[in-house]
């Protein structure tokens, strides 16, 4: 029976996924000691007690709360103000330098300024939505600048009006950049979003907890808190992902 090139796909990334743990086991047992490098082990007996942990949860939803607001903050106005920017050439011009800053400044210099002005508890938040937004907005404004000139051309002969050129020609045309969009910035918000908790430390947070285990070197949490980051940050980029596609599809059949 031929195997699907989806099956495929899975039995590869399953096989890479075993050899990178397996070079992380012979890089533990040639450093050999778990307070530098814990093993795969350690690290996943670290992860199954801290799942009998109620701290656990509440940490995992406050950071995914936290980042889930940036993001979708950063992802409603890049999306209104790119469509503005690009109706409008004046608030374009009005907004290029912030966002040309934005985009230039370290993670770390946004994170210290900001303890200056917002509590810790609501740090992550706006971080992830700096880091979000200038990607949001120029990928917007590029995606709406690739609509067909021909269709739009033909919008105008048969008079279309605004709301049926936008759903009928310039969505459809953003759609892919804002797909993209969504892809490219969903890791970076994450991770800094961590990182504004790692050095925030909001109470019932990921960042605090990845701290803590620093402190008192506790390699094996430390790993373990890592993996779930990874693990997080995976699903929450599929479900942001399905969730835009679904809105695409529930748009164009309106």
């Amino acid at each position: 029976m031929r195997i699907s090139i989806t099956c495929r796909r899975r039995i590869v990334r399953a096989l890479a996924v075993a050899f990178w743990i397996a070079v992380w086991q012979v890089v533990s047992l040639v450093v050999g000691s778990e307070i530098l490098v814990a093993s795969p082990a350690r690290t996943f007996g670290a992860l199954l007690s801290l799942l009998r942990e109620g701290a656990f949860y509440r940490a995992v939803l406050g950071s995914l709360m936290r980042i889930c607001a940036g993001f979708a903050l950063a992802l409603a106005l890049g999306v209104a103000l790119g469509a503005l920017s690009f109706a409008v050439g004046g608030v374009r011009a009005l907004l290029h330098p912030v966002v040309s800053v934005v985009k230039a400044t370290p993670v770390a210099s946004f994170v210290i300024l900001a303890l200056i002005w917002i509590s810790s508890k609501n740090l992550s938040i706006f971080i992830s939505f700096l880091m979000v937004f200038p990607i949001v907005y120029e990928n917007m404004i590029a995606g709406l600048e690739s609509a067909d000139p021909k269709l739009l051309e033909m919008g105008r002969v048969f008079r279309l009006s605004r709301l049926a050129r936008a759903r009928a020609i310039y969505l459809p045309a953003a759609y892919p950049f804002l797909l993209s969009a969504a892809r490219l910035s969903l890791g970076m918000c994450w991770k800094s979003g961590i990182a504004a908790e790692v050095i925030g430390q909001p109470r019932q947070s990921i960042g605090a907890e990845l701290n803590q285990a620093k402190l008192f070197f506790n390699t094996p949490d430390l790993f373990a808190w890592t993996v779930t980051i990874i693990v997080v940050s995976v699903v929450f980029e599929r479900l942001v992902l399905c969730g835009i596609r679904a809105l695409m599809r529930r748009w164009e059949r309106a």
